[in-house]
């Protein structure tokens, strides 16, 4: 393609040169007239096989990298503002094109140009409050929703959430209800971890990417990506909170600390991780289990021995039965940040 340019651009600029030759005095006039003329016509196909496809492919390139950058609600809002501007000075050009020259020739381009990029950036910039004032206007029409679906949920996800990983199986086993809200601003921000130079960064990211993808090929938990963004406010955190206040939805979330500050601001947090603390299996002192210590505990004498969903066993004098199965008695359990932590001592028979 681009070498089918280049020569389109060397005929080009030779049509230009054969065509410009004969009105330049200089080519008839100056004792090496034959030598400029043949430099003349050598130079223009040169020069348009070297720039043509600086005004042609990469401006379109530009052009549709942005274009393809853009939400769908930017992409329209540009065009229709594009076209207000136009028609704007398409009124504004009838009377100026009645002035004198060159006035009357230049002026109604110019505020044609003006007004259509105006009014373009002015229509994107706003988008959401112009969307907000047409449907308070009753110009948007309305969808019958479902009672079903009116009841339902808005769970705002946060990235922690989604890179995590668990969450489509949370979806898959029905306990999530509602609709899950992935703002624009956390998919741009799980893209930028997944371009990340740091490999492990990098595969979480893409991990991240293809749980959502998972969950909306499913179909078992509706999933809406919203174009609905804060620009006055910078963080991630703050603009999810705002969002989940706006709408009235819940956080879903793996952050420790997005976790309290949305709770002070009185927005429901669903955590992931308390979640999984919640359905581990409650123990007391007294029960019995088989487990298989795996290395030494930090006290003398410890062993320690984890269960299938991740809870630690502490084995009080277990050190010597280290890599073989052991059958325990629990003798206290400990809620800690971390996890439930189990104290244990060995069966003795």
């Amino acid at each position: 393609m681009i070498w089918f340019v280049r020569v389109l651009g060397g005929a080009l600029g030779a049509l230009l040169a054969v065509a410009t030759a004969s009105g330049i005095d200089v080519f008839t006039t100056h004792p090496n007239s034959g030598f400029l003329l043949a430099a003349w016509i050598i130079a223009w196909p040169v020069i348009g096989f070297l720039i043509m496809p600086y005004l042609t492919i990469v401006p379109a390139g530009w052009l549709m990298r942005n274009v393809q950058a853009l939400s769908t609600g930017e992409f329209v809002t540009a065009i229709i503002g594009l076209l207000i501007g136009l028609v704007m000075g398409l009124l504004l050009g009838l009377p100026l094109g009645q002035l004198p020259a060159p006035y009357g020739q230049y002026l109604p381009i110019g505020v044609s140009l003006v007004l259509g990029l105006g009014m373009l950036g002015l229509t994107v910039a706003k988008r959401h409050d112009l969307l907000e004032a047409i449907d308070a206007l009753g110009l948007l029409p309305q969808r019958s929703v479902p009672a079903a679906e009116q009841s339902a949920p808005w769970i705002v996800v946060d990235t922690s959430a989604i890179i995590d990983g668990r969450i489509a199986d949370i979806a898959g086993s029905g306990f999530l209800f509602g609709t899950l809200i992935v703002p624009r601003f956390v998919l741009l921000e799980l893209q930028h971890i997944a371009d990340h130079p740091d490999p492990n960064k990098r595969n979480r990211g893409r991990r991240g990417l293809e749980i959502l993808a998972t969950l909306q090929k499913e179909d078992r938990l509706p999933v809406e990506v919203t174009e609905q963004d804060f620009p006055e406010i910078e963080e991630v955190d703050a603009k999810l909170v705002a969002l989940a206040k706006q709408r009235g939805a819940a956080i879903l979330t793996n952050d420790f600390n997005l976790n309290r500050v949305a709770e002070l601001q009185g927005i429901r947090v669903l955590n992931v991780n308390q979640l999984a603390n919640a359905v581990k299996p409650a123990f007391l002192p007294g029960e019995e289990l088989r487990i298989r210590v795996i290395q030494e505990g930090k006290e003398p004498g410890q062993g320690v021995a984890f269960l299938d969903d991740g809870t630690m066993i502490v084995v009080e004098g277990g050190s010597r039965f280290l890599d073989r199965d052991l059958d325990v008695t629990v003798t206290r359990v400990l809620q800690t940040v971390a996890g439930r932590m189990v104290f244990a001592h060995p069966r003795l028979d």
